[in-house]
């Protein structure tokens, strides 16, 4: 369910932000705005990190190999890091270069009002994207912050849409703000001034993600909730004593590995552990459906022992 809403936030915004483009190139080479034309590179970044989205999905998919055992599930991740850093380039640093050359040669903006009318229009369609995205977002978030929501999701592309989304609309504010100062004060000085809001902006949402999306890579547990859950599942098992220690790590947003050493009592014989083991993964699986990966390991309890 999850991945499903993940997906049509994806496709909602891909349609919106490739309608968008072509809007704004046209406007920008009718009114010579720089601020439009770097909201139409940063909706063409935008429409092909969807696009990777979308690819790195499809790709996570794929059936396990010899070669990779574990499937490919962090495709997705990987797909999420090359966001940011099209963002960062294709967005962002296009967007200071284009500042810095509009507020080194300012020029009177031609035909503003096309400009005004296709940022309204933008406005509007991201408005649209960005409230689809809110909506699967609050699928899943259970009550939390934005920020804690981006900082905690183990899927990527619902936090990758809404930042891009949310900066989308933000620019829109901003080219809008720049071109309406060029037609009052006739001055196309801050249009360029704006551009460069435009930039940083885009600079910074692609940071951010870098990091999360790093942090991912790396491999991140299993959220605090679902590691209480395991220690329930598996305490609740006749024959554990108790968890010595566990290790959790997702192999992809719903693909988590678990490794336990479980404590059985030096009375017990191998048929007994074995079906100790057994019940307990059952359980385990259970309460935790994303455990695809999951590795008990029984060891005498010397805690007791030594009592």
């Amino acid at each position: 369910m999850a991945a499903e809403g993940s997906t049509k936030a994806v496709v909602t915004a891909l349609a919106a932000n490739l309608g968008i483009a072509i809007s704004k190139f046209v406007a920008a080479a009718i009114t010579g705005s720089a601020s439009m034309l770097a909201e139409g590179v940063h909706s063409v970044a935008d429409s092909t990190n969807q696009a990777l989205l979308l690819v790195g999905g499809k790709r996570a998919r794929r059936t396990p190999t010899a070669l990779h055992p574990f499937g490919y599930a962090r495709e997705r991740y990987i797909y999420a890091f090359l966001v940011a850093i099209i963002l960062f380039t294709l967005g962002g640093l296009y967007a200071l270069y284009e500042s810095w050359h509009k507020i080194s040669h300012p020029q009177e903006l031609s035909s503003p009002l096309i400009a005004v009318a296709v940022l309204l229009i933008a406005m509007a369609l991201e408005g649209y994207a960005l409230r689809t995205a809110v909506a699967e977002a609050n699928r899943t978030r259970n009550g939390q912050g934005w920020i804690a929501f981006v900082r905690r999701a183990r899927a990527p592309e619902l936090p990758v849409i809404l930042l891009e989304d949310a900066g989308a609309l933000l620019g829109l504010v901003l080219a809008l703000l720049g071109v309406g100062l060029s037609i009052i004060t006739g001055n196309g000085i801050f249009d360029g001034i704006a551009t460069g809001c435009i930039g940083l902006l885009l600079v910074s949402i692609a940071v951010i993600l870098a990091t999360e999306i790093k942090s991912l890579l790396i491999g991140e547990s299993a959220l605090p909730e679902e590691v209480a859950a395991i220690h329930t599942a598996l305490l609740s098992t006749p024959g554990v004593d108790r968890v010595i220690h566990l290790r959790t790590m997702h192999l992809g947003p719903e693909d988590l590995l678990v490794a336990v050493k479980i404590a059985v009592d030096a009375t017990d014989n191998g048929a007994s552990i074995a079906a100790t083991i057994d019940d307990a993964e059952a359980r385990l699986r259970q309460a935790l459906p994303a455990a695809r990966v999951v590795y008990l390991e029984p060891d005498i309890d010397r805690v007791t022992v030594t009592a």
